[in-house]
């Protein structure tokens, strides 16, 4: 055998020994999980990604509505429990009198009729505006939820007291520490919704701040974070190490890039759970996105693996919710 078909032969090898090594085929899906749903915003209305940035205003560019709720209102949460959601995502800003308001917009210009930055007012005014004001689905000829909104942003202990089963993922929206605080005084004052709190993210300040005030039970996560555990993993994850970023943790996964994880699905699932941690399956990401995209479609759902056990972020609770139920019925 010549030099050139020996290398080629024991690089055959060598790629056939990392395949089976990490096949996933290998093991079982993980028992004692399921699939679980976690509701971004609730059931809200959906808009266009078309040159999204930072400083779009979603409420502009509404698709036309199929149903009448608001984002991180009460209704909306509602719904999205309803539906099946496991967990609902939602958004707080401290106010200039101590609370947090659950709203997404660091402004409130584009979904109301008033105008600032929404952490530099008292919740006794944000509470008075009209959350649908700025709501529109045909570029300004029409407002189909103006008037429907005042007094539906609720405070943060509001939405703890009104869902005694429920689990919240709550999104800073800034990278003040201060708001770390802020939710752990909130839940120390009322221990009783401590378990509703389910996980945290978005600024890394107040975000660990949070984690190290309320414990390990609280799930938490960064950018920073998800980065460095999904390229270390892919980098070392050949030989069945998961790398230290990826310990104690959530890792959000796209849809697109999940394929390429080395043992994708059960094993890598297992890998994680090994380590106390589960995957969080969110929608494709392309160079240049803003935000995060969610399974929102049937098409989209029907890319999950069998057997996947970890969380799945939707947009379309209302949509997804039945869908998952549907296909668990016997």
């Amino acid at each position: 055998m010549t030099r050139r078909k020996r290398l080629l032969a024991g690089g055959l090898t060598l790629l056939a020994a990392l395949y089976l090594f990490n096949a996933s085929w290998r093991v079982a899906p993980p028992e004692g999980f399921e699939l679980e749903l976690i509701a971004h915003r609730g059931v809200h209305q959906t808009y266009h990604r078309e040159g999204l940035d930072a400083t779009t205003c979603t409420a502009e560019r509404i698709d036309p509505p199929t149903h009448r709720h608001l984002e991180n209102t009460l209704p909306s949460m509602a719904a999205a429990f309803a539906a099946g959601a496991s967990i609902v995502e939602l958004d707080v800003h401290p106010t200039t009198d101590g609370h947090f308001a659950v709203f997404h917009d660091w402004t409130i210009d584009c979904r109301t009729e008033g105008h600032g930055v929404t952490r530099e007012q008292t919740l006794v005014h944000l509470q008075s505006l009209d959350i649908g004001h700025g709501y529109t689905a045909d570029g300004g000829k029409s407002f189909p939820f103006r008037g429907q909104g005042v007094g539906l942003m609720p405070e943060l202990g509001q939405v703890l007291e009104a869902f005694p089963e429920g689990r919240f993922l709550v999104n800073f929206k800034s990278r003040e520490a201060r708001e770390g605080d802020m939710l752990a005084a909130l839940l120390e004052a009322h221990p009783a919704w401590a378990p509703r709190v389910w996980g945290a993210y978005g600024g890394d300040e107040p975000t660990y701040r949070a984690a190290q005030r309320i414990g390990p039970h609280l799930k938490v996560w960064s950018r920073r974070g998800l980065m460095k555990c999904l390229g270390g993993y892919i980098g070392i994850g050949w030989a069945g190490v998961m790398p230290t970023a990826c310990h104690n943790t959530v890792v959000m996964v796209p849809i697109n890039v999940a394929p390429w994880l080395w043992g994708w699905p059960h094993l890598f699932q297992q890998r994680l759970h090994a380590v106390n941690s589960r995957v969080l399956l969110i929608g494709p990401v392309a160079r240049g996105d803003t935000g995060t995209t969610g399974v929102d479609t049937l098409e989209m759902l029907d890319r999950i693996p069998a057997g996947f056990s970890g969380y799945v972020w939707t947009n379309r609770i209302e949509l997804i919710g039945p869908a998952v139920r549907e296909r668990r019925a016997p």
